[in-house]
């Protein structure tokens, strides 16, 4: 009897950085959904292509991004104006391809990979032009879109063989961009298995944290770094007087936390660092108080939890604001006196309208997107597209003189 030769496992590259915690979150979901549903078949590599590929100033991205969108959310909103189009947008992803070009073939050289997986927009681009230019046969690239509904256009790019997207509008702008229907798929956000095997009943969760049982309970987060008004939000809750307790997360910003602590308050208060736990918490909890980020957003749907989103970054998160108040998940209050008002409001209103915010939040979640992701990913991978442009021998040599002869590079206004 004939005994079947093993395979090696295939390898699978995520280019993301930590310019925010959802990219690593994405990238780390899909994963553990494919060790989920096909144990043996992968290897991983998780890559943070900003940090340890690109040249001064990009290479320090990580520890610009958060100081940038809090202090500074003008400049971060003019940018995104600035490149919502698509001319705009493949004219800068192409000057940063300049800056980047020989850091991308590194990258490539040091992590060999049969698919990449990309969930920053600011990767994809200059990644392929890289495969492209140095691969006769390049691996199968999956873009997986870690942006709810005003996505940035960097995301959508031709030569992608497919392209992932949480919403019917995140669906549209790419089909705006010139992406055709087989390359989009509307999946929903991955959020990580983990997440949603670990939520639990209100009464548990309460209990393994040391919480009141019965208390009407609220959950204010700021994303990992800590991010925004995150003190003077509290103390205006905190001056509230409300029938409440409060947790507060405030991440990897120690300065906060200090703040917090040392604090006196008029209800009972908890306070956190940055937790692994989040789905505890949330399960928990019954009104979440949080930026507009996308995992966050993400997440409280999935737990069914009402929002109150205390701020955004602009122009990118202007969609996810829409997201959740048109479909009567929440409510937006920038301001911390507003953020407080509005709870105010809530605490004193009837039991039936947090129930009809939760209800709502539950309806926009999609808990099993992480597994669809992981399917999608791991179809392509096993039986690669055939590529649709196989150009003449050297023909696009006048265009990318430095590509090698036969190697199958692209035309411009398809990448």
């Amino acid at each position: 009897m004939t005994q079947a030769i093993k395979m090696p496992p295939k390898r699978v590259l995520f280019l993301m950085s930590d310019t925010g915690g959802g990219h690593r979150a994405a990238a780390r979901s899909i994963q553990a959904a494919m060790e989920s549903l096909y144990p043996d078949n992968y290897t991983y590599d998780i890559v943070d292509v900003f940090r340890d590929y690109t040249p001064f100033p990009f290479k320090h991205m990580p520890e610009i991004y958060p100081f940038w969108v809090t202090h500074s959310s003008f400049t971060w909103w003019l940018g995104y104006v600035l490149t919502d189009g698509p001319k705009r947008s493949r004219w800068w992803l192409n000057l940063f391809y300049m800056a980047w070009r020989g850091g991308f073939h590194r990258l490539f050289e040091e992590h060999e990979a049969d698919i990449v997986v990309c969930v920053h927009s600011l990767l994809n681009r200059a990644a392929l032009r890289v495969l492209y230019q140095t691969m006769s046969n390049p691996p199968p690239f999956v873009t997986v879109v870690t942006d709810l509904v005003s996505t940035p256009l960097f995301w959508y790019q031709k030569r992608e063989d497919l392209c992932l997207v949480a919403t019917q509008k995140a669906y549209e702008r790419g089909l705006k961009m010139g992406l055709r229907y087989d390359q989009l798929k509307r999946t929903g956000l991955p959020v990580h298995p983990d997440f949603v095997n670990s939520l639990t009943d209100k009464h548990t969760a309460r209990e393994a944290l040391g919480w009141d049982h019965d208390q009407l309970t609220v959950l204010m987060v700021s994303g990992g770094d800590g991010m925004g008004p995150v003190y003077h939000t509290a103390r205006a809750i905190d001056a509230q007087q409300l029938d409440i307790q409060l947790a507060i997360v405030a991440g990897r910003n120690e300065s906060l936390q200090r703040k917090l602590e040392s604090s006196s308050w008029n209800q009972p208060t908890h306070i956190y660092p940055f937790v692994n736990y989040m789905a505890q918490l949330m399960a928990a909890s019954d009104i979440l108080i949080t930026k507009a980020g996308p995992s966050t957003i993400a997440e409280a749907c999935v737990a069914g939890l009402p929002m109150i989103l205390k701020g955004k970054i602009p122009g990118q998160e202007d969609g996810n604001v829409d997201l959740v108040v048109e479909n009567g998940a929440g409510v937006y209050a920038p301001r911390p006196h507003q953020v407080a008002e509005a709870l105010a409001e809530w605490v004193g209103g009837p039991p039936e309208r947090l129930d009809a915010h939760a209800a709502a939040a539950k309806r926009l979640a999609n808990p099993e997107a992480a597994w669809t992701v992981a399917r999608e990913v791991h179809q392509i991978a096993q039986h690669p597209p055939a590529r649709r442009l196989q150009p003449t021998r050297g023909s696009w040599s006048l265009l990318f003189p430095g590509a090698r002869p036969g190697v199958s590079t692209p035309p411009e206004h398809l990448l």
